[in-house]
């Protein structure tokens, strides 16, 4: 069944009862079941199967009693104590946000930012540098990233290396607004009042340098981590607008943890204010970063589930004005389907079959691609792929991703038009790329090998993941029963057999076969003295030539070349 035709649109809403609304994730069906609220698309957490629903309830998280340091960041923490020791600063030192949370979760982490509870963090950093220098140790560079309340950076962070780690510092700190602004006066605070100026509860938590101890000053950051929900400490739309990037964030950790969002956060999330504050006050770099995160996380579905769900897609992905065709209603459902197929089907092929940018970019170009058709015209006038302006320009990344999942959508529509006789031992009739060329004589049996090379040739080594991206586009027969799953298998039988074929064909590595002739050979064959657009125009032949003939030699290709120019100068003669 193919993704975009009406009839996977019915089977994904053919579900309704009363008014609740299901989904079934991962590797197994998603059904939509509309609510009034979310007007047909999907929330989180309950699961049905064969028409049969039930509450799933997330288990109880395993959360530490204590934190059990590393060696390093035993020494850390200790040189830290030395410098406050040394200097009888009298000042407290925590372990801020994601570090604690993670430690008492049992997992790795190595970022450790610390919260001074009377000093900026860079002059700590001054300090730390003069203990270094005291002791006769070396002294490290101290970055600062200074505040920028219009960008909802309202602190300055210093950073410096310890013990070979990176390691950020910054001051606890209250706030207060003015009427009419929503830009805070920052003032040193304690930790409880900054621990309520956290994004989520979860994150809100210290672990006492002094004491060795963990603390939970909003009351609740230990009990929603061992619950698995995500809530703010202070109302959701006050955190929200405070820095609206918080929104991403809960849903990134949400996604990452499979936690519940609180209703009210949810509410929060929709609200048209906190949605125009994360476009206008935001910038599109740390839009992008939080996105990244989540492509490059462990759910990146359950992540754009949320992101579609909570009506933030079109303030994520932002889109040009002038896109043509016109963005049809509900394309970013359609865009999270395809994101949702790509990973069900890549679940079964396996995530080691690419790296980790090849899966990163898949999942991007898998999202963009109901849209890969969608052009904007820019003021040169080009026209340029509404994929491109999102990743760009929405989300600011690199220049080489776009390009990549443009050339992706490019490699797809190529495959999808091989696929009719990549299996099977037919010549091929239909082809975009022609090899009608009056110097070539390519046997049928070759074409298949020939057509496919060009295409590798193209897309280099994401050529699996252009191939894997393309079933999500084959049409599916009908299939009865759990067909979502069943299609995924079918998917993925599909990139297997195609897969197999082309490395059969000693096609792997397609893209590093060099012309047997260099431009001075093809010079001599053509009697030019000098180069030009032929000499390249030969060059492309000769690739097409290799292809057919995988074993030729030099030799054989210059007796090719010469013969196909003598039959050419007769065929003049004769004209």
């Amino acid at each position: 069944m193919d993704l975009a035709s009406p009839s996977y649109a019915k089977l994904l809403t053919s579900r309704r009862i009363a008014s609740h609304r299901f989904c079934f994730l991962s590797t197994q069906a998603i059904f939509f079941i509309p609510s009034k609220r979310t007007l047909g698309f999907p929330c989180l957490g309950v699961r049905c199967r064969a028409g049969v629903s039930t509450m799933v309830a997330e288990p109880r998280t395993v959360v530490k009693d204590r934190i059990d340091l590393t060696e390093n960041e035993g020494t850390i923490f200790r040189r830290l104590l030395d410098v406050v020791d040394h200097f009888k600063l009298n000042t407290q030192l925590r372990v801020a946000g994601g570090w604690v949370r993670d430690k008492l979760l049992g997992k790795d982490c190595y970022d450790i930012d610390i919260a001074l509870d009377n000093m900026l963090g860079r002059e700590f950093c001054e300090k730390v540098n003069e203990y270094l220098h005291s002791a006769g140790e070396e002294q490290q560079g101290i970055g600062v990233i200074q505040c920028n309340p219009d960008q909802s950076k309202h602190l300055e962070t210093a950073r410096m290396r310890i013990c070979s780690t990176w390691v950020d510092f910054v001051n606890l700190r209250s706030e207060s607004y003015a009427e009419n602004s929503r830009i805070p006066k920052m003032k040193f605070g304690t930790a409880k009042e900054d621990a309520y100026r956290r994004d989520l509860t979860i994150n809100s938590l210290f672990y006492n340098i002094n004491t060795t101890s963990v603390e939970d000053l909003t009351g609740r950051g230990v009990q929603d981590l061992k619950d698995g929900y995500i809530v703010t400490p202070l109302p959701p739309k006050e955190t929200f607008l405070d820095d609206p990037l918080r929104v991403l964030r809960a849903i990134r950790f949400g996604a990452r943890f499979n936690f519940k969002l609180n209703e009210d956060l949810k509410e929060a999330a929709s609200d048209d204010e906190v949605r125009d504050a994360l476009m206008c006050k935001i910038s599109r770099e740390r839009i992008g970063h939080e996105i990244d995160l989540m492509i490059s996380g462990n759910q990146p579905v359950r992540a754009m589930f949320y992101i579609c769900d909570l009506q933030l897609f079109y303030a994520v992905f932002t889109l040009p004005e002038n896109a043509q065709p016109e963005i049809v209603e509900g394309c970013n459902r359609l865009c999270v389907s395809h994101i949702d197929a790509a990973w069900n089907v890549l679940q079964l092929v396996g995530c080691s079959t690419f790296s980790d940018e090849q899966r990163r970019l898949y999942l991007y170009g898998a999202l963009f691609l109901p849209l890969r058709n969608t052009a904007y015209t820019d003021t040169k006038p080009k026209k340029i792929p509404v994929a491109n302006f999102i990743i760009r320009n929405s989300l600011k990344l690199k220049a080489n991703d776009a390009e990549m999942v443009v050339s992706l959508h490019v490699a797809v529509e190529r495959f999808i038009s091989l696929f009719p006789f990549m299996e099977s031992d037919g010549e091929p009739v239909l082809a975009e790329v022609n090899l009608d060329d009056e110097f070539l004589d390519i046997p049928p049996t070759s074409r298949k090998r020939v057509l496919a090379g060009l295409l590798l040739r193209e897309i280099k080594s994401f050529w699996r993941v252009a191939l894997l991206m393309s079933t999500l586009l084959r049409p599916i027969d009908e299939i009865v029963g759990d067909s979502l799953n069943k299609e995924s298998e079918r998917r993925k039988e599909i990139f297997t057999n195609v897969e197999r074929i082309i490395t059969d064909l000693g096609l792997d590595n397609a893209w590093e076969v060099k012309p047997l002739l260099d431009g001075k050979a093809i010079m001599g064959v053509l009697q030019l003295k000098g180069g030009g657009p032929l000499i390249r125009e030969w060059q492309q032949r000769m690739i097409k030539w290799q292809l057919a003939h995988p074993n030729a030699t030099a030799e054989e290709c210059l007796d090719w070349m010469q013969q196909s120019q003598s039959k050419r100068a007769k065929l003049d003669c004769y004209a």
